[in-house]
């Protein structure tokens, strides 16, 4: 009987729907010979294309999922990077909390919520009782089974804390180990300096006051320099000329479609042209002016360049220590790869940094409020008598089980995952106005903003009613701030299940069968007349500003809901278990590195999970507080000062090895690399890694066969 309820107050038709469309998207073979399923396979010419039809590629077959299972940790380290590992073994963290959570959760708390009679639910009436009779809520005001919740709290966030300090240290390790194993790499001898003083008055260049500040200041270590310069306008001419190679290798390839075009306004008066010479002509001219914007560029230097030192240690030298006596000038930094430059913020002025700054502060402000509007609209959609008041005439449509377990169920979660779509890209672009230097910088503040951008929009506006002037009432009053949300949050329960069924599995589902990518694929093929060629294939990167955040948003649900609503963990264990095959999968055969952070996004996922495990706490003094059990309520005030506590610890433990490699790294891979014969050619090669792209040399030619060769290639000088 306690099945049958479970079944029907999470909508059991809807849930069999989406498990079924996900076991198909699991079990479903994954056609590596297709580009859009393995376009890492595909450029790296590990594969080859098949065009015919082939049934078999629709068929069950689980034999992906033992490929993508079989790899060890240290050659997924070997093939895609630490930070796909870090990705990786955030799953695994979270499917060990929560194997334990499900345990508990389920075998305990769960019969003990159910067994309660605080709720008027009729228990002769098992199959229509609410999902509210399986949470806390049902238990009685004062009972001593609330203790067993009280002590459930206590070792869920000792089990937590444990998995967490586990992990960090295996990270760390993974990292130091990472980095010993490690080939030379530019940025580990380069640093980053801005704010070099004005030249104007001695009548230097930048890269003058550089190679004499460094040849006198750090003799030994310093080798060589490159000064950034003002490429906007270059950059511009290259992007317009790429989309115009582009456009003209198309035409190529279409042979029996029309060629021509007139050549006055809109192509629909003037002259009749071949459109394959006029390109090809416009190509020449833009080409023409990229190599007299660059033969113009002596004097555009800004005040920053990359500075490169003979070690590892000697750049760690001047990145830590003050250069000068006025710290605004001879600022350091690390240098991010040469591949991860952000190079177009490099020509803004400090003015303009900084009006950037607040204007990227005030669109994130602004996007968190107006997400507000479809937030509401959401809360709308759950409260069945809300919509009988404001639509009268569907009372009768409301009424019909089916039509009302869709729309208070499903229909809320797919309307809040579409907006939430257009809100990652947003998001990147807010940060790349913050004046970041690097892609990855730009990734890991999208990442932490979205974060919180979705547990504010998410969980806290749909707790508490979605009311923009209720929020801000809560925040004017912290003291009613554990009492609130121990009475909002368990009545949201049913919403954040479905959320988890609808926004979780599908995005798994979706994940691997990509559907949207294989549309387009299948649409450029069938109207712009390309082929998937290994030699123009983009491989895709890894959305870590995404899908980070949605894997840490369901990781909150599970510990505020531990005790609350222990129903939920089971679907997120599900969850966490799909996603760890699903997306070793694609890293193996979709994405590929950009760049490399070294594993600097886990410590966003431990001071995450310290935050939801506050929350917890939060809650649990208000709920126990509110079920006229004050000893509990009382008793529990220090567990979350005891989590801080342990956080700060690990703060000091570990996070230093994430900011930077200590001395002991340094010289000792310094000494490794003094006998390798490579450094040499490696450190000749430092005084040009850093060459802004724009003002590599360009060339553009016809070969026998009369096709185009790309039109920016670098040339040996």
């Amino acid at each position: 009987m306690i099945l049958s309820a479970l079944l029907t107050s999470v909508g059991i038709n809807l849930g069999l729907c989406f498990l079924f469309f996900t076991l198909y998207s699991i079990l479903r073979k994954q056609p590596i010979n297709v580009p859009v399923y393995s376009p890492r396979l595909f450029a790296e010419r590990k594969t080859q294309q098949q065009d015919y039809f082939n049934l078999e590629r629709l068929l069950p077959s689980p034999g992906w999922v033992k490929r993508a299972w079989q790899p060890s940790e240290d050659q997924l380290l070997s093939i895609s990077g630490l930070d796909v590992v870090v990705f990786m073994r955030m799953f695994i963290f979270c499917a060990r909390v929560f194997t334990f959570a499900s345990i508990i959760g389920v075998c305990v708390l769960l019969p003990i919520n159910f067994l309660g009679n605080q709720l008027t639910d009729d228990i002769s009436n098992l199959p229509t009782k609410s999902l509210e009779s399986f949470s806390i809520s049902n238990v009685n005001d004062g009972s001593n089974r609330l203790w067993i919740h009280f002590c459930a709290a206590y070792v869920f966030t000792g089990v937590v804390c444990y998995l967490l300090y586990y992990e960090y240290n295996h990270i760390a390790l993974k990292r130091i180990a990472y980095f010993y194993s490690s080939k030379p790499q530019p940025h580990q001898f380069t640093i980053l300096v801005r704010g070099i003083p004005n030249p104007a008055p001695s009548g230097r260049t930048f890269s003058q006051i550089v190679e004499n500040f460094f040849t006198e200041y750090h003799p030994s270590t310093y080798l060589s320099h490159t000064v950034v310069r003002r490429t906007n306008k270059i950059r511009s001419l290259v992007n317009d000329a790429e989309k115009l190679y582009r456009r003209l290798g198309h035409l190529k390839s279409v042979n029996s479609r029309q060629t021509s075009k007139r050549d006055g306004c809109l192509g629909l008066f003037g002259r009749k042209v071949d459109l394959v010479d006029h390109y090809e002509k416009k190509l020449e001219d833009i080409e023409h002016n990229v190599r007299l914007e660059q033969s113009s560029f002596a004097g555009e230097e800004v005040p920053a360049a990359f500075v490169s030192f003979k070690s590892r240690f000697g750049a760690a030298i001047a990145l830590h220590i003050q250069q000068g006596t006025n710290p605004t000038e001879w600022v350091t930094e690390k240098a991010p790869e040469p591949k991860d430059v952000y190079w177009p913020f490099f020509s803004a002025s400090f003015i303009r940094k900084w009006i950037c700054k607040i204007a990227a502060v005030v669109a994130y402000i602004a996007l968190t409020i107006l997400f507000l509007i479809p937030v509401v609209l959401v809360q709308g959609l759950t409260n069945l008598d809300q919509l009988e008041t404001y639509l009268p005439f569907l009372k009768g449509v409301l009424r019909l089980t089916f039509v009302s377990n869709l729309i208070t169920g499903y229909l809320p979660s797919l309307i809040l995952q579409l907006f939430l779509y257009v809100v990652p890209p947003i998001m990147k672009a807010i940060s790349s106005m913050e004046g970041y230097i690097s892609l990855s910088q730009i990734e890991k503040s999208a990442c932490t903003k979205l974060l919180w951008f979705t547990v504010w929009n998410i969980f806290f506006a749909n707790a508490l009613s979605g009311s923009a002037l209720y929020l801000v009432n809560v925040l004017l009053e912290p003291k009613k701030i554990p009492s609130l949300l121990a009475a909002a949050v368990p009545a949201q329960a049913s919403f954040f299940i479905a959320y988890v069924v609808t926004t979780g599995w599908t995005s798994l589902s979706s994940e691997i069968l990509r559907l949207i990518p294989l549309l387009c694929s299948y649409f450029t093929r069938l109207f712009a007349g390309k082929d998937d060629n290994a030699d123009d294939f983009e491989v895709p990167c890894m959305p870590y500003h995404s899908e980070i955040p949605r894997v840490l948003f369901f990781a909150l649900l599970g510990v505020t809901y531990f005790f609350l609503a222990p129903l939920i963990l089971p679907f997120l264990l599900v969850y966490y278990c799909l996603g760890y095959i699903i997306y070793r999968n694609q890293f193996l055969n979709v994405y590929a590195p950009k760049f490399e952070t070294g594993g600097k996004f886990w410590p966003i996922v431990h001071n995450s999970t310290i935050f939801f495990l506050v929350l917890m706490h939060i809650i649990a003094i208000g709920i126990f507080g509110l079920k006229k059990l004050p000893l509990a309520s009382s008793l529990t005030i220090p567990l979350p000062f005891l989590t801080l506590l342990f956080n700060e610890y690990c703060r000091k433990r570990f996070l230093p090895i994430f900011k930077a490699y200590p001395t002991e790294c340094l010289i000792r891979k310094d000494r490794e690399n003094q006998n390798d014969p490579t450094m040499t050619e490696f450190l000749e090669k430092l005084s040009t890694v850093y060459q802004d792209p724009a003002l590599m040399p360009v060339q553009y030619s016809r070969s026998a066969d009369g096709r185009s060769t790309p039109l920016l290639q670098p040339v040996d000088v």
